[in-house]
């Protein structure tokens, strides 16, 4: 099936399989940041680097506000939604964390 642009959807269940579509492709690359999280996480692990790192954080929402912008999405949503979803891998990457050195001190001699 081909996308439909919102201009062309002709009644409320057109709309709602193109939203569908876009809640199925936002999954995708949620998933795929996921996975450079969780590669991130071990990359600190071996480094000794915390998971937060503040001015990372900063300089994301910005560039994720001014790419809304330019896309006429009120940069204030994506940015609230992209903190959101740093505030929940920041503490994932600190539970994983803490975790593993929790593991190695098990297992150090």
């Amino acid at each position: 099936m081909q996308q439909r642009p919102p201009k062309d959807c002709a009644d409320l269940s057109q709309v709602r399989v193109e939203i569908d579509r876009v809640d199925n492709a936002l999954i995708d690359l949620i998933a795929e940041r996921f996975g450079y999280v969780e590669r991130a996480w071990q990359i600190k692990l071996g480094l000794g680097q915390e998971a937060n790192v503040p001015w990372r954080n900063q300089q994301v929402f910005d560039k994720v506000r001014a790419r809304a912008e330019a896309k006429g999405l009120p940069p204030e949503l994506a940015e609230a939604l992209w903190r959101q979803m740093i505030g929940w891998f920041i503490q994932y990457e600190e539970e994983k964390l803490k975790d593993e050195l929790a593991e190695k001190g098990k297992s150090a001699p």
